[in-house]
């Protein structure tokens, strides 16, 4: 059977290896690391953001976030598994900062308005606008919701995975999912998920 490859060539078990090593302080392994998962992590984040430009922040803030906070990886998963979240969240912060910067405003006061601004094109025409105001409306009654919600339906990683991820039993993992569910579905347009 043939290992699973990465975009850049790298197998789960060799990015876990650099992870570890970068982990440990090893400055080397560390951009290797990065350069390695670049193409997964701005992957994550046009699922959330589909204007290329918003995606692409949203990357570069993860990979920061990769190098600040590799110490809370506790090496028990794939290292691909945690920079899903780390991914993901960033996603959602740079869509948030893109919303709150998006303040709508009469065309007729200002001919800047007459042409879209491309840098609020994914909070205003994205695919996924439904879901994120959706995860928003979660977020603020039932955080513990969000996270296992959008690792399972947006992502599709396993349960177990997420169990893991999140540090709650398989069991409580489940219901957050089913129970969010049946929160979000009348929020979305489709009024699927």
């Amino acid at each position: 059977m043939c290992p699973v490859v990465s975009e850049t060539g790298s197998t789960p078990d060799e990015i876990d290896d650099l992870a570890r090593r970068a982990q440990a302080g090893d400055r080397d392994a560390m951009e290797l690391l990065l350069a390695a998962v670049r193409p997964r992590t701005l992957n994550v984040c046009r699922g959330v953001l589909p204007y290329t430009p918003d995606a692409e922040d949203a990357c570069q803030e993860a990979l920061l976030k990769v190098a600040e906070k590799i110490g809370s990886w506790n090496q028990r998963g794939r290292f691909t598994t945690w920079l899903h979240v780390v991914a993901v969240n960033s996603a959602r912060s740079t869509y948030r900062r893109m919303k709150n910067q998006a303040v709508a405003a009469d065309p007729t006061d200002s001919p800047a308005m007459h042409r879209p601004d491309p840098r609020t094109t994914s909070v205003i025409a994205g695919t996924r606008l439904d879901l994120l105001e959706a995860m928003e409306t979660l977020e603020r009654e039932h955080p513990q919701f969000v996270e296992p919600l959008l690792l399972r339906d947006v992502y599709g990683l396993p349960y177990d995975e997420i169990a893991q991820l999140v540090g709650a039993p398989l069991g409580t993992v489940k219901a957050q999912i089913h129970h969010g569910r049946k929160l979000v579905r009348p929020m979305l347009a489709d009024g699927g998920i």
